[in-house]
């Protein structure tokens, strides 16, 4: 049985993961390169990319029995899609500098009346 990883991926996109050369999550996992201080890129990682995605955008994915598999090309439309999206970085302050930085806001708002 085959089946894919998102009820709204196209019959299109389906069509050409079923035309390239199918990788297992693992064997996918080995393509990538290391991440921090020389780890790999856990195969978990890749299972989490074509059930919710990363930022919005699901690896492409098929599940072959008991095994899911993706492709290079789905690796590569994958990144191509995320480097399109916009990333939005957090905040660097603490809990404890947003609290000070709230205080004072405060204040001059106390100061103004308002």
């Amino acid at each position: 049985m085959v089946q894919t990883n998102s009820d709204s991926a196209s019959p299109n996109l389906t069509g050409e993961l079923m035309q390239e050369e199918l990788l297992s999550l693992p064997a996918a996992a080995k393509l990538l390169p290391r991440r921090r201080e020389g780890k790999k890129v856990h195969t978990g990682t890749l299972y989490r990319w074509t059930v919710t995605g990363l930022r919005g955008i699901v690896l492409e994915s098929l599940q072959v029995g008991g095994t899911r598999c993706t492709s290079r090309e789905a690796l590569q439309r994958f990144f191509e899609r995320l480097n399109r999206v916009p990333t939005f970085h957090r905040s660097p302050t603490t809990r404890s500098e947003q609290t000070r930085q709230s205080r004072i806001v405060e204040k001059q708002l106390d100061d103004l009346g308002v």
